[in-house]
Parts: structure tokens; sequence; C-alpha cells
């Protein structure tokens, strides 16, 4: 009996950095949200109002912090492909609320798929066995 096993494809220098690069950009921001979310500055509860979402520092910080873990996860390599689904379900409720309350469109409510873009793009190309899951096939 013979078994077959998929070495995942070659990685270059440049495609492991560009991904290094793109994972950076957005964990930054990430951290950055979810801190802004976790101090009660006025801002955060008032933004909260805005959304249709109860204006309570409670609120808040448990997003920031749900945010702070998930992005924790990507971080780390032997979670990052948890931590990349739990950020895509939470990017996606911001695009839902988005749409809601009918904030325009490519600044608002497209900006989670843009982060969503650098989160599966940073990871496909610094990641060679998820490279391997979802191969790029040439016809």
């Amino acid at each position: 009996m013979t078994i077959l096993t998929q070495t995942p494809p070659a990685s270059s220098r440049g495609m492991i950095w560009t991904g290094r690069v793109f994972t950076t950009i957005v964990v930054l921001f990430l951290i950055m949200d979810s801190v802004i979310k976790l101090i009660p500055i006025p801002e955060v509860t008032a933004s909260l109002r805005e959304l249709g979402y109860p204006p309570t520092v409670e609120l808040a910080r448990f997003l920031g912090l749900l945010l702070l873990v998930c992005t924790a996860l990507y971080v780390w390599p032997r979670t990052s492909l948890l931590g990349a689904v739990l950020l895509t379900g939470y990017l996606g409720g911001a695009i839902a609320t988005h749409v809601r309350i009918g904030h325009p469109l490519f600044t608002h409510t497209f900006f989670g798929i843009y982060l969503g873009l650098f989160i599966w793009g940073g990871l496909y190309l610094r990641d060679a066995e998820f490279r391997a899951l979802f191969p790029f096939r040439r016809y």
C-alpha cells in the first residue's frame, strides 16, 4: 500500500515577508482598536449608540477583549487559522452593522472586507501548510 503525502509548496523569502507585513499591518490596527475599546472614553460609547448598540462601557470592554483574544489567536502560529476564522466572524458582524444602518459602502461597510483580505492574504503568504490546503492551480 502506498501512502501519498502532499508536501507544502515552497515559499520564497519575498512571499513570507510580504505575508508578515500584511499580518503586522492588520494586527497593529486590531490591537489599537481593541485597546481603544478597553479604555472607557466617551467616543467609544457614542459610537456604540450611533451603531444602534447599548452605549455601555461594559459592552465596549467586552468587544475590545473579544477582539484582543481573536487577534492573539491569529498571531500565535499554532492557532493562526482559528484566529483568522474568528476574526472573519467578528468582521462579518461589523459589516452587517454598517449595512443595517446605511453607512457608506466603500469607506465603512467594505472596511471589514479590506481587513479580512489582509488577514487571509497574510496567512496565505506566510504559511506553506495553509497554501497546501488552498492551492492556486494553473490550467
